[in-house]
């Protein structure tokens, strides 16, 4: 499973860095913002799992049912 943090270090972007790290899930941080506007993320935190794409509040769903 390759998940992939995109994140520029905001309130929310820790909220979820910190739910993934209790999880101890192994993940990547992207903070290249050339790179998220060229995926066409207009906010952060997003969180991509295996190729979806999820926001902020899907990726919080997602760390409490794993």
């Amino acid at each position: 499973m390759k998940i992939i943090l995109y994140t520029n270090d905001c309130p929310q972007c820790r909220i979820l860095k910190s739910k993934l790290d209790e999880k101890h899930v192994q993940y990547e941080v992207c903070m290249d913002s050339s790179l998220m506007i060229d995926k066409g993320f207009r906010s952060v935190p997003m969180l991509e799992v295996d190729d979806k794409i999820m926001g902020f509040n899907e990726a919080i769903r997602w760390t409490k049912e794993i």
